[in-house]
Parts: C-alpha cells; sequence; structure tokens
C-alpha cells in the first residue's frame, strides 16, 4: 500500500510541478524512449542474473507490495508451536518428537498449527535441528554457530534480489543517457528542419535522460530497499525458531525458552508477554 501510495506521489510531484511551470505534459510521452532504455535495463538484468534471481523477482516485488508475510498473528501460532515442541520434549524426551519430525505432513503436532504447516522452508528448518536434538545434539554453542551459517546462506540468497534490482537502478541513468544520445543523432540527421521541429526532436531526446534518472531514483532504487526490507522482516522468523531452539538446549523451561524466541522480534511485529502466555495457555495438554 505505501509502495502504492509513494509512487502516486513521485509521479504527481513530478508532473505537477512541470505543469506548473507552464510545462507540456504531451512532449513527456516518448514511448520509444522509455522502450530504449526499459528494454536495455530489462536485457541487462537478464544477462547479469541467473534464472532463480530473474524469476524470483517478479515474487519478491509482489511481497513487497503487501509486506511481509509475517504478522502479530503469525509469531503468537509460532510460539505456541514452540511451546508444545518443548514442552513434549521436557516430559515425554526428545525421543517423543521424532515421529513428528520424519513426517511433519502427517504429525498431528503441527496440524494444529496449519498456517505454520505450510510454510515448507520454516517447518524443514525446525525439523532439522529437532531431528539433531532427538539424534543426540547437545551443545548449544554448536548447533547456534550451524544455525548462524544457514541463516547467513538464506540471507545472501535473498540479498541477491535487491541488490540485482539496485545494479538496476544504478544503471538506468546511463541508459537514459543512451536513449538521449540515439535521440540526438535522430535529431542531427533532420538539420535541415525548421526550429520548431528541431526543438521538438531535441526535447524528445531529452526525455531519455529523464527517464533514466526518474525511473532509477523514483521507482526501481526504492523497490529494491523495499525487497531488502522485507526480506530482513521475513528472516526473523526463522530467527525467532533460532532463539528458542537455543534457550531450549541451554535448559530452560518452555515458557522461558518461548520468552528468549519472543525477544528475538521487531518490535512492530512482536506480541506481548501476556498475549503470547494467554495462547500458551490455550493449548490443549501435551
Amino acid at each position: 500500500m505505501f509502495i502504492l501510495i509513494g509512487s502516486v506521489v513521485v509521479i504527481a510531484s513530478v508532473l505537477g510541478g512541470f505543469v506548473a511551470l507552464g510545462g507540456h505534459p504531451a512532449v513527456l510521452f516518448q514511448p520509444f524512449e522509455l522502450v530504449i532504455i526499459g528494454g536495455a535495463a530489462l536485457g541487462a538484468f537478464v544477462i547479469g542474473n541467473p534464472k532463480r534471481v530473474v524469476i524470483g523477482c517478479m515474487t519478491a516485488l509482489k511481497r513487497s507490495l503487501s509486506g511481509p508475510r509475517y504478522k502479530k498473528a503469525a509469531y503468537v501460532e509460532l510460539m505456541s508451536l514452540l511451546y508444545m515442541v518443548f514442552k513434549l520434549a521436557k516430559t515425554k524426551g526428545m525421543l517423543a518428537l521424532e515421529q513428528h519430525v520424519e513426517k511433519p505432513d502427517e504429525s498431528t503436532l503441527f496440524q494444529q498449527f496449519p498456517n505454520f504447516a505450510k510454510d515448507h522452508h520454516a517447518l524443514v528448518f525446525l525439523c532439522d535441528y529437532l531431528r539433531m536434538m532427538t539424534l543426540g545434539t547437545e551443545n548449544h554453542y554448536e548447533v547456534e554457530a550451524l544455525m548462524d551459517a544457514e541463516l547467513e546462506v538464506h540471507h545472501a540468497e535473498s540479498a541477491q534480489i535487491s541488490t540485482a534490482l539496485t545494479n538496476v537502478a544504478d544503471g538506468l541513468p546511463a541508459l537514459g543517457i543512451v536513449a538521449a544520445v540515439l535521440g540526438v543523432i535522430h535529431t542531427m540527421a533532420s538539420i535541415t528542419e525548421p526550429p520548431e521541429v528541431l526543438g521538438h526532436l531535441i526535447g524528445g531526446a531529452l526525455v531519455g535522460t529523464f527517464l533514466g534518472v526518474l525511473l532509477a531514483y523514483g521507482f526501481v532504487g526504492p523497490l529494491a530497499n523495499a525487497v531488502k526490507t522485507t526480506d530482513e522482516a521475513e528472516a526473523k522468523y526463522l530467527q525467532c525458531i533460532k532463539a528458542g531452539i537455543i534457550a531450549h538446549l541451554q535448559g530452560y523451561p518452555p515458557a522461558v525458552s518461548v520468552e528468549f524466541a519472543r525477544k528475538a522480534l521487531l518490535g512492530e511485529d512482536r506480541p506481548t508477554f501476556y498475549e503470547v502466555e494467554e495462547a500458551v495457555q490455550a493449548l490443549p495438554p501435551v
């Protein structure tokens, strides 16, 4: 929503200011200049990035328009799940988790939390470390180091998309100059035309530079930052799981381990202690 609002403000401010100065908006309509800049930018984007990034860019932009998918309710559900997992491990031993970890799709435990169960990446992340714990892994330092390494890889993969968009934004002003130069070349070929014709051609050529700069700093650059911000916010979901597991490995009670997980969240998405406590108290007995 804010991306759409910001885009409207950019367009309204630029066009409004131009018209207020006495300019004619029709002059800015140069579709072939846009084809040159947009086509070259798209081609460069495809050349410079692997298939995964090119395809993932569309998904990332869609997520940025709707905002991070993990809201407060999702985190309350996650911490309720973590509480049940830790309580089951404390009361019945880690081996009691084995049946849930090996076949998470059939797990009655995970089925109680449908939104988490549908999140394949988070489900695999949690089950991988619970499996290690059922196999006897107890050193929280080693598990934390391994988690940090995996999260770093996940962050690097996510950052490739925002970096690719940033590179496109950095190149757009130069591509605008390319369009402008081509416009000047076309103008020079019509040098015998009267001044009013030449003025129109030169104005059209300069629109290329204008479009390149506007697209770079008014749209693509901010979109790249929005993708980056969304990815960083969503990464907190896995970091929340990490914090809870490390606290559990250190021997804390389930309620305390869940509090460690809660503290790892961003303030705007973090449920209060009492919201988590109320959700936990409503859970069925293990």
